[in-house]
């Protein structure tokens, strides 16, 4: 996802190489269809981590949700733009989560 949202700001720094050029290259395919394969790979990826939270495991289901909660931190900072390099896109995230919550009665 961060390859998705950034490629444009990394490749006019000169930055490395993207997984968006590597497609592209690798493929021959434009800059959109890399970015409808790399959305449809993270799609996928979602659905096996679903799959793979309501499955029985031997891996503890506290370390499930450390990993679950990680990948839910990189969907949020890289889905709609890149937080990382522009943190004022996490501004609003951030205030719902600590300073405005939702209340949640048992």
């Amino acid at each position: 996802m961060n390859d998705i949202m950034s490629h444009k700001f990394e490749q006019s720094r000169g930055h490395v190489a993207s997984s968006v050029e590597c497609y592209i290259k690798q493929y021959e395919a434009t800059e959109e269809e890399a970015y409808n394969e790399l959305r449809k790979q993270v799609s996928n990826a979602w659905k096996d981590i679903n799959e793979d939270c309501l499955r029985p495991t031997v891996v503890p289901m506290p370390l499930l949700m450390r990993i679950l909660n990680l990948t839910r931190d990189a969907d949020v900072t890289y889905k709609y733009d890149d937080g990382y390099t522009f943190a004022e896109v996490l501004k609003d995230f951030i205030a719902s989560l600590f300073i405005n919550p939702v209340p949640i009665s048992a």
